[in-house]
């Protein structure tokens, strides 16, 4: 519900599957990911059906292109 400064559902991590070994898959690797390196704290990425897929508008699209100085996310935000 996080990243950086950004806070809502909207920034949520996900990953999304289009088919039962695609779930399967994404289930496996966060369990091992978990195992060897989070074992302490919980992933929260959720694992998802796909769904209608709506692309960004303009200005989003490609924006470390179009903003070569990136996005700098300050380290005040950055509370593990």
């Amino acid at each position: 519900m996080k990243q950086g400064p950004d806070v809502g559902s909207q920034y949520r991590s996900a990953i999304f599957y289009h088919s039962e070994e695609q779930k399967a898959i994404a289930e496996k690797v966060t369990k091992e990911v978990q195992e060897k390196h989070y074992p302490n704290a919980a992933i929260v990425t959720r694992i998802e059906p796909a769904t209608t897929f709506y692309n960004a508008e303009e200005y989003h699209q490609f924006y470390l292109d179009k903003n070569p100085e990136g996005y700098a996310c300050p380290t005040h935000y950055l509370r593990w």
